[in-house]
């Protein structure tokens, strides 16, 4: 059994998304960030950089005492090679989805959420930071759309870096982007969408905070 702490945010949705295409059983434990529930010292024990998601493992491969890990990008790794699923089945793949998973962790997630930021939350308008995020996060889109211009998911088959790069596309409005401006993209955007598990995952979301961000079609 999976413990699932976490928020349906771009990050909290990854690990929701995967265990629902894996099957793996797990419980779901809410953490409002929006209350400070991430502070709470319950929650600092598994996650000590106080950010959503975690997970705790009750029933590790190792069959040691139960494991517990913090940051969305470990957990993918580590569900991915527990259920030796959606990582590839051999080096040259596990590459391919490895460099786009830290891709995502190091750029697309970052600036995307900066662009989040500074056009929607932050208490002043910085014209700036506005310019600059949103272009950066154009940038990451066109590289996105172009790496899928010849292949169905961004390692070839789908894929953790899949998992981890669609829920910051949820948002894509918010980041001043254009699906139509980036076809490749839109094409596998829709696709993910359609995935019966995708749609599983958001729905849960949702029950769980009716204001989160879901995409179009499953709204």
């Amino acid at each position: 059994m999976i413990e699932l702490y976490y928020w349906p945010t771009s990050n909290g949705q990854k690990i929701a998304v995967f265990l629902e295409e894996a099957g793996l059983p797990y419980k779901s434990f809410p953490i409002d960030i929006s209350k400070g529930e991430q502070f709470a010292p319950e929650f600092l024990k598994i996650s000590p950089n106080n950010r959503i998601p975690a997970i705790i493992d009750r029933e590790p491969a190792d069959g040691g005492v139960p494991l517990s890990l913090f940051e969305s990008g470990a957990i993918l790794l580590y569900l991915a090679e527990k259920s030796r699923r959606f990582i590839g089945a051999d080096m040259r793949s596990r590459v391919e989805v490895l460099q786009w998973l830290f891709w995502q962790m190091g750029g697309l997630g970052p600036t995307a959420g900066q662009t989040h930021h500074f056009r929607g939350v932050a208490p002043e308008k910085v014209p700036y930071a506005i310019e600059r995020f949103t272009k950066e996060t154009s940038r990451l889109y066109q590289v996105l759309n172009g790496r899928l211009a010849d292949r169905e998911f961004i390692a070839g088959e789908y894929s953790v870096a899949d998992m981890a790069c669609y829920p910051w596309t949820v948002s894509h409005e918010r980041q001043g982007q254009k699906l139509e401006d980036y076809p490749h993209v839109k094409r596998w955007f829709e696709a993910i969408t359609q995935r019966p598990a995708v749609s599983r995952a958001y729905a849960k979301g949702l029950s769980i905070n009716p204001k989160a961000n879901v995409p179009k079609g499953l709204a």
